[in-house]
């Protein structure tokens, strides 16, 4: 704490007391606090749904050309930095991170949704319904998903261990504007408020699904205390977790995590639908490289029911991997020094879109192939019920459907144990190694949010919150992206100029030392 670098910073004070207006609103004003939140984030899905569009599939773009590009060859950190962590543990952190809670929860909800609920293309219950509904499902989970994450993380990863600027966002906006002063801290309080909006948003989803997989094995009623009391006690867990460090809870949370999903997954894979599942992924995947291009430019203009589709899908996905962007790209940041520009961005796009590919094909191939052959309406569960339906028509269902909420508790407490470490991090100038102190308030602050939002608006008041608080920081991540491209290029002029230099000194070097060997020739003939 007495260190620089590990004294808070006046951006905890703004971004905790802007969250506590919205506590306290919540609190007071509940159904003030839905209607208002629900106008401004119908407003933006509405008006910027086509700005949301093109900024993340520049994001994706940007990143694709990073690999191609002679940038790829850069090392996120100084030349002599290696690796931290190995591939296994380093995957399975940056998995866990990014996308835990959410593939467990729309597992099964997303596809049985599109396909027997709300198509977005074509009629629901058919061929064609499961096929469409699979392809929007890889879309809102892959390269788009990842290339937000990977953008984030590349810019703080390069501008902190390269440039040695601080690990904040504003670190990276030096190269085009001054961010010590006002401007810097107000840059970071976006961040903060845009990660916790996106973060409790992830916290509402877990804490309703363990209630539907509890309330789906017992009497236990799904409603808003259950919730709460589920919440406060993966607080005191998570709590517990994050005081033992990066190298040891996150680590080894997040390598148990991939553990028990992949158990999960072989399980359903073996007695769901596996046959129909790889074809599915099969086919799934032809199509969403086909069609990527129109997908990520589809808006549906003159179609107002298509839009409402895009606005509650899309730009909902959109926006919340915005507003995760700050927590997950600074924490895969964190666990990336000393990775090459390509290395980091081809490992952080394919690998994490391609398990979700697999995730998505198979779980929910499964609730769509027992809805198609009529053995069970999957659709007409609750969404947090779906996962714990497919498991019952399987065998061991009990212990399965237990196995799955602690997998969704273990995913809880992950992704909020890595929120309080990154939180704490741009709290504190972007320490490496925050104090705990800060850790259990962000964990407080985190658990008190989720719960008054779920309170006053349910999951849609958190979506509401999410979109709304996402919006400004999608500007700062262009502004984020603009910076380091010039970054970038500016080093690599400096390089090239540096590699000629050398080569022009080393032809003088060459043409020096062959001069003086004529000489010497020479001279030995003349003494001859």
């Amino acid at each position: 704490m007495n260190s620089k670098h590990s004294q808070v910073q006046p951006v905890f004070y703004w971004a905790v007391g802007i969250l506590t207006l919205v506590i306290i609103s919540g609190v007071l004003l509940p159904d003030n606090l839905e209607a208002v939140t629900g106008t401004v984030q119908g407003f933006i899905s509405n008006t910027f749904g086509w700005y949301y569009l093109i900024a993340v599939t520049l994001f994706a773009i940007v990143c694709l050309f990073l690999i191609v590009s002679p940038y790829g060859k850069i090392k996120l950190g100084k030349e002599d930095d290696k690796p931290e962590y190995g591939y296994l543990s380093w995957f399975a952190m940056l998995f866990s991170a990014g996308m835990g809670i959410g593939l467990v929860f729309f597992g099964v909800a997303e596809p049985m949704s599109h396909f027997a609920i709300h198509s977005p293309t074509v009629d629901e219950g058919t061929v064609e319904a499961a096929r469409e509904s699979m392809r929007f499902v890889f879309f809102h989970y892959g390269l788009h998903a990842w290339g937000i994450y990977a953008m984030i993380a590349i810019c703080l990863a390069y501008f902190n261990f390269r440039k040695g600027k601080s690990g904040l966002i504003s670190g990276t906006l030096s190269p085009i504007m001054n961010t010590d002063g006002v401007t810097g801290k107000v840059i970071d309080t976006f961040a903060l408020v845009a990660t916790v909006t996106g973060i409790v948003t992830s916290l509402g989803f877990g804490a309703v699904q363990m209630n539907g997989g509890i309330s789906y094995l017992t009497d236990l009623p799904i409603n808003f205390w259950v919730q709460a009391i589920i919440i406060v006690i993966v607080t005191a867990l998570f709590l517990t977790s994050t005081t033992t460090g990066l190298n040891k809870g996150i680590r080894l949370l997040s390598n148990f995590n991939m553990i028990l999903a992949l158990i999960l997954l072989v399980f359903i894979a073996t007695f769901g639908a596996a046959l129909y599942s790889l074809n599915l992924f099969t086919n799934t995947l032809g199509t969403y490289i086909q069609t990527l291009p129109e997908l990520s430019f589809r808006i549906a203009p003159g179609s107002p029911e298509r839009r409402e589709w895009i606005n509650d899908w899309t730009i909902f996905y959109w926006a919340w991997w915005i507003a995760w962007s700050p927590y997950v790209g600074t924490f895969i940041a964190r666990v990336s020094r000393g990775r090459t520009l390509r290395e980091f961005t081809i490992a952080v796009l394919l690998v994490p879109s391609l398990v979700g590919f697999i995730w998505f094909s198979f779980v929910g191939g499964a609730g769509i192939s027992l809805e198609s052959q009529g053995i069970m309406t999957i659709s007409s569960l609750a969404e947090e019920e779906m996962l714990f339906g497919i498991l019952s028509t399987m065998p061991i269902s009990t212990i399965t459907s237990i196995l799955a909420i602690i997998l969704i508790a273990v995913f809880f407490i992950t992704s909020a144990d890595s929120a309080t470490f990154v939180l704490s991090m741009h709290s504190t100038n972007g320490s490496l190694n925050p104090p705990n102190g800060i850790k259990f308030v962000w964990g407080i602050v985190l658990s008190v949010t989720a719960i008054v939002l779920l309170y006053s608006g349910g999951l849609q008041g958190l979506q509401n919150v999410m979109i709304i608080a996402a919006f400004p920081f999608s500007i700062i991540m262009l502004l984020m992206v603009y910076s380091l491209l010039r970054s970038l290029r500016y080093e690599q002029i400096r390089r090239t100029a540096q590699q000629k230099k050398e080569m022009k000194e080393l032809r003088q070097f060459k043409k020096k030392r062959e001069k003086e060997d004529k000489l010497a020739k020479k001279q030995r003939k003349k003494n001859q």
